[in-house]
């Protein structure tokens, strides 16, 4: 039975990457940690809570001791890094987290990794670090061209430089020590889960609630979409298949501005649930500093190397997920309020930290 620790495994794209796995692996062990910041949600994982193979820790990537203990106490297999602070916006106010989690606490996993797996030829077999990372990393495109493995890269934000710096130092570890690594780098996610803060769950909540829809600039900046599931089903892909040291772009050539997207969730939810939700709610307002104008991914690699592709068009994933935050309006709410944080102290107060 393979042991999987997965970091960050309460936020958007862990959670759903822990239900995919376990959707389709009937003999697999995962250690779920998660710090449980603002936007890490236990109670999105009760599908899961009571399976024999799961467990989860409340603890920061960033304690060595705490990670260390887990590589004692298991004999973990792979290492999925999804932990990260990632919303931009933040990063701007304050960079400062940024550096220390997505950093330094990649870094505190990749030691404890690599000291229970090294061996004196090596490293032991079966053993997999994947960082998970983001485009971001590779700055802004033109209205042409899309970003490969080789790009350079070229991070704006201070969050796409803390990503940026930990895929290096990911990369550093392979190239030094040859421990078995994968970086994983993909366009924007979208799904069920999502944190309202990111774009589609913060105008899908906005739009319910009949108020203003904030558009960055212009609107017209462009981002490549991928359904959450079709990530899951990469990464589970790069963890099984892909050999040491390579770097996969993963991808949906779905690329829409966000005012596409602002509108095309305007027109559902008038045509579907409420007449009186119109274009009118949209408020352009000044541009966010250092704001790339496009991200494109060419997830050719990853399509010719491991047979991956998006399984999931754009027109079938937006459809779904605004039904979905539609028919879970309740769980909407319950975010945006904070009382989901309530949750971990109800269910799992005996645990200690």
């Amino acid at each position: 039975m393979k042991t999987y620790l997965i970091t960050g495994g309460a936020g958007f794209i862990g959670l759903n990457f822990i239900m995919f796995m376990f959707e389709k692996y009937k003999h697999i062990k995962i250690i779920n940690v998660d710090k449980l910041t603002y936007a890490g949600n236990l109670e999105n994982l009760k599908k899961v809570e009571n399976h024999p193979h799961y467990k989860f820790v409340k603890a920061d990537i960033c304690d060595e001791k705490a990670i260390q203990s887990l590589f004692r106490e298991n004999d973990i297999d792979y290492v999925i890094n999804f932990a990260a602070e990632s919303h931009v916006d933040r990063s701007i106010k304050d960079p400062t987290v940024f550096v220390k989690t997505n950093i330094l606490g990649t870094i505190n996993l990749l030691n404890c990794s690599k000291t229970a797996w090294e061996t004196i030829n090596g490293f032991k077999k079966g053993k997999k670090f994947l960082q998970v990372s983001t485009d971001e990393v590779y700055g802004s495109l033109e209205s042409t061209g899309y970003f490969t493995e080789t790009s350079p890269l070229d991070p704006h934000s201070p969050y796409a430089s803390s990503k940026a710096s930990a895929d290096l130092m990911v990369k550093a570890y392979f190239d030094t020590y040859k421990m078995p690594v994968n970086i994983t780098r993909c366009s924007n996610n979208y799904g069920p889960y999502q944190f309202p803060e990111k774009l589609i769950p913060l105008m899908i909540h906005n739009c319910l609630n009949k108020k203003s829809l904030p558009i960055y600039g212009d609107g017209l900046n462009v981002r490549d979409w991928l359904y959450v599931k079709d990530h899951c089903k990469a990464i589970d892909m790069v963890v099984n298949n892909s050999k040491p040291g390579e770097v996969y772009n993963i991808g949906a050539h779905n690329e829409k501005t966000n005012i596409y997207i602002v509108k095309t969730i305007i027109q559902y939810i008038n045509n579907n649930i409420d007449p009186t939700v119109t274009q009118k709610l949209i408020k352009y307002v000044a541009d966010r500093k250092g704001h790339d104008r496009r991200y494109a991914i060419d997830p050719t690699k990853i399509k010719n190397r491991l047979g991956w592709k998006p399984e999931t068009s754009f027109e079938e994933g937006i459809n779904q997920t605004i039904k979905w935050y539609l028919e879970n309006k309740a769980w909407l709410d319950h975010i945006t309020n904070g009382k989901y944080q309530n949750y971990y102290q109800k269910m799992y107060r005996n645990l200690g930290e």
